[in-house]
């Protein structure tokens, strides 16, 4: 049985080999990588990534990084398109075959097919004199030194070398297309990233007989009762006009109490916060939660842009949304 610093060991050295394999990548971002992404921003289709065993794997990621970030892409195993799944290939697509060996019979057996459908390919191999290297209008080349493995048989460097090509090709058109936070939600709806890229103050709000809204006349008490009415903890102040003049919280009663303040004859114009924070319905509720930490407090009103009362949301919100 190894000792524990034989397993410290190879798990470094591992690390050390995959590592160096990454920086020896640096040398293939050439002329035929610029190619190929020229080729890429000019398809009207998607891209079809294949590959099979390992590299289908990694050929299946790369086509999803490319989908979420702006390219249309998507995966199909080379032995199922010999049998019917090849139909989904159009002649606008891009198809970006992957094998490090270049020579997968699978994959060799769609070329004449594919190219009879005039479809560029780009071919990810380790090897640039490869037959798939040589049927391909582009090859990136993802050849390394070594695998990790030391019996130099699983796929592990290799892998590692095209799952970061691939990034670089992803990241790439990202910046080409201008890509923005906006686009990466818009294919991110689900979970927690979606909900932080997306959701706005205004979907989150209270609004209309939801929302706490008291006049500076009323007391102290009464405004009390709004404020258990609605639930949020507080309750926005307006003036004659309807425009918020200040905000009356639990924290304020507090206070208020403490003072001794007669709360049923002493009007709440006169205990609340004036100019409190407040924040814009289009707001993303991330960037409302942000403000709710850095001042240290749990609520917040929507005001428009006249400074009336729009509604109302605190963290307890933010909580039920997923956003906290």
């Amino acid at each position: 049985m190894p000792n524990a610093s034989q397993f410290r060991q190879w798990g470094r050295r591992v690390i050390e080999v995959e590592k160096a394999a990454i920086d020896g990548l640096n040398r293939f971002i050439d002329d035929a990588f610029v190619a190929a992404c020229y080729t890429i921003l000019a398809c009207q289709g998607k891209v079809v990534v294949m590959g099979m065993g390992k590299s289908g794997h990694i050929g299946n990621k790369i086509a999803a990084t490319l989908a979420s970030t702006g390219t249309p892409a998507f995966f199909m195993h080379p032995g199922e398109a010999s049998h019917g799944d090849l139909g989904m290939l159009s002649r606008e697509d891009v198809v970006i075959a992957i094998s490090n060996s270049g020579e997968a019979g699978e994959i060799m057996t769609l070329m004449p097919v594919i190219r009879r459908l005039g479809v560029p390919v780009i071919a990810m191999t380790g090897k640039p004199e490869s037959s798939l290297a040589k049927v391909a209008q582009h090859h990136l080349c993802i050849a390394v030194d070594e695998e990790a493995c030391p019996l130099g048989l699983a796929p592990t460097s290799s892998t590692t070398a095209t799952l970061v090509m691939g990034d670089a090709l992803a990241v790439v058109l990202l910046q080409a297309k201008g890509f923005t936070a906006d686009d990466f939600a818009l294919s991110h709806p689900g979970g927690a990233l979606g909900r932080k890229l997306l959701l706005r103050v205004t979907d989150l709000m209270h609004a209309g007989e939801l929302l706490p809204l008291v006049t500076e006349q009323v007391t102290v008490s009464e405004a009390l009762l709004e404020i258990s009415a609605k639930g949020l903890g507080m309750t926005a102040v307006v003036d004659s006009e309807g425009r918020m003049s200040g905000l009356f919280t639990d924290g304020d009663l507090r206070r208020v109490l403490d003072a001794r303040v007669d709360i049923h004859a002493t009007p709440i114009g006169s205990v609340m916060t004036r100019n409190p924070v407040t924040i814009s319905g289009p707001m993303l509720a991330a960037e409302a939660l942000k403000l709710m930490e850095e001042r240290k407090i749990n609520g917040l009103v929507v005001v428009d842009e006249e400074g009336r009362p729009q509604g109302a949301l605190n963290t307890m919100d933010m909580l039920k949304a997923g956003v906290l």
